[in-house]
């Protein structure tokens, strides 16, 4: 008896994470298209998938974490770190900060500069407005009534109201709106939030649709390989339980996800650098040298001032009584602590006066911990970040093997650059300087984290930046957006792998340089305009 025909839809896309939700919801919303969307991950039925404060148990968990980690990096003094990603559908937004940031118009534009016609802010500013359902309404940079839930924060602290004091003393100003073009500013985040549950791109854009009957998600299910014949992308090879299927696509194979994902499926599919893929047994169908470079990350310098004479999470955390208020205030009311998202003010500042727009973001929350996963600590503090927002350091994502259940090589070279290691130094220096204010004299803060026996020299901060430097979860730009003249470029202006037809990339990978601050919402727009591109281009 012969094998069934495997089943056809008009588009295959995979990965139901932060852009695979956003495509399913486009591309589905004309009743003749019909759509298969794979996810590897789970459904988002865990309560802490939807509890903001829940980002401390999932972090670190394998049941709502891929449980990724870096090389040993040898500008973090020989560390690795643990690289989150979502394992569930809304994959890293059912997991990350909820802060919703646009990053600057200097940004947008400088990707229009490099020849990509579509992507400067007068451009994508429509999308982010369309995407916007915003507590400020419909304004010149918000929408009202679109599917991106962005709320207020529903606490506020007195130990970071004071932290921002100080910001302005330093010069900082005040700002209400990071989101207009230009975030330079001391201010409180605004979150991806619904009255206190979190907002994630699947209970945004991917649940209210699945009742299309032109839309198939399947779960749990583990891309293995993109069919290509002829030089087109014609369907996907899947893992189910054991069981090896086929999916055919009509029009599009749309890979979303992410910069890891989308990179480590082009590489099992032989697209990639050929003396990568070669080496390790995987027959070449595209060498393009771009898969797997051009990685891109922010790198935050973690610092930790334990205070005094003022409440911060840590008291509360550790005892029984202000667990329980906490649990009474979120029921009762979606509010307090378990609202929070993992950092509440931010400051945007330059770290030398040799930059002309912001290049140092400060994420700052009433809490500290030595790594996600772990308590609390028991002594009052803060934790003072600062993230260099435009790295040099270039990193690279590969297959380890050809084997799609081996987690794959992420090598980010942090501090890789001479100016990267100075501007982690000077934001070390910063934070001092910004915890040395008056408007925090009353807190004796003291410095646990790198420590006041770290030196102001050169030498010193950038051990110490090694030391403390982690990720916050920000990787972009392997599967890089560029002219067909650029070596690296991985796909076209309208995200169509150059070299195949067929296939498309929509998700964080194509940033040719990554934005200046939080990159989930970012990677919401370039879905929209991705999913805008492949039905522009159906009606051709």
């Amino acid at each position: 008896m012969a094998a069934p025909a495997a089943p056809a839809f008009d588009y295959i896309i995979i990965g139901a994470g932060s852009a695979g939700c956003v495509v399913a919801n486009r591309l589905s919303a004309d009743p003749r298209n019909r759509v298969l969307l794979l996810e590897a991950g789970g459904s988002d039925n865990w309560i802490w998938f939807h509890i903001p404060v829940g980002y401390l148990f999932a972090i670190g968990n394998p049941r709502a974490d891929w449980m990724f980690r870096t090389e040993a990096e040898p500008g973090l003094n020989g560390r690795s770190l643990a690289y989150p990603r979502g394992k569930v559908i809304g994959g890293s937004s059912a997991i990350n900060a909820m802060i919703s940031m646009r990053g600057q118009a200097a940004d947008y534009d400088h990707w229009r500069q490099l020849g990509l016609a579509g992507w400067g802010w007068d451009d994508v500013l429509p999308e982010f407005r369309r995407l916007d359902d915003h507590f400020l309404g419909d304004t010149a940079y918000h929408g009202k009534g679109g599917e991106w839930r962005v709320e207020q924060a529903r606490l506020r602290w007195d130990i970071l109201d004071a932290v921002a004091d100080a910001a302005t003393e330093m010069g900082v100003p005040r700002t209400s709106d990071f989101n207009t073009g230009d975030n330079e500013g001391v201010g409180t985040f605004h979150v991806n939030q619904k009255r206190g549950v979190r907002w994630s791109a699947a209970r945004g854009f991917l649940k209210p649709v699945l009742a299309r009957q032109n839309l198939l998600v399947q779960t749990n299910v583990l891309a293995e390989q993109i069919i290509i014949d002829r030089g087109r992308a014609v369907g996907v090879r899947y893992r189910h339980n054991g069981q090896v299927s086929e999916a055919l696509a009509r029009r599009e194979v749309i890979l979303c996800a992410g910069s890891v994902g989308s990179t480590q499926l082009l590489h099992l599919s032989g697209i990639g650098p050929g003396e990568w893929l070669r080496a390790l047994g995987i027959d070449v169908t595209l060498d393009r040298q771009g898969v797997g470079r051009n990685l891109q990350d922010h790198l935050q310098q973690r610092a930790i001032y334990e205070v005094a004479n003022v409440r911060t999470l840590n008291e509360t955390y550790h005892s029984l009584i202000g667990r329980a208020r906490m649990g009474l205030d979120y029921a009762l009311f979606q509010r307090g602590p378990l609202t929070m998202a993992p950092s509440q003010l931010g400051i945007f500042t330059r770290s030398s006066t040799t930059h002309e727009r912001p290049n140092i973001q400060f994420h700052v929350q009433p809490l500290s911990l030595d790594k996600f996963g772990d308590p609390l600590h028991r002594f009052p503090a803060i934790t003072v970040s600062a993230c260099n927002l435009r790295p040099t350091s270039r990193g690279t994502i590969r297959v380890r093997s050809a084997n799609p259940l081996d987690k794959p090589l992420i090598a980010p070279r942090y501090l890789s650059t001479d100016e990267d290691r100075q501007v982690a130094a000077d934001a070390i220096r910063l934070t001092r300087r910004l915890m040395q204010q008056k408007a925090l004299a009353r807190f004796q803060p003291k410095e646990r984290l790198p420590g006041a026996d770290v030196g102001d020299d050169a030498a010193s901060l950038a051990r110490a930046a090694g030391d403390i430097g982690t990720t916050i979860f920000h990787p972009v730009g392997t599967a890089k957006m560029g002219l067909a003249s650029d070596p690296l470029a991985v796909v076209d202006e309208r995200l169509r792998v150059i070299g195949l037809s067929g296939l498309r990339v929509i998700d964080a990978s194509i940033m040719p340089t990554i934005t200046s601050g939080n990159t989930n919402t970012p990677t919401i727009m370039i879905a929209a305009r991705g999913a805008a591109m492949v039905l522009e281009d159906q009606r051709q």
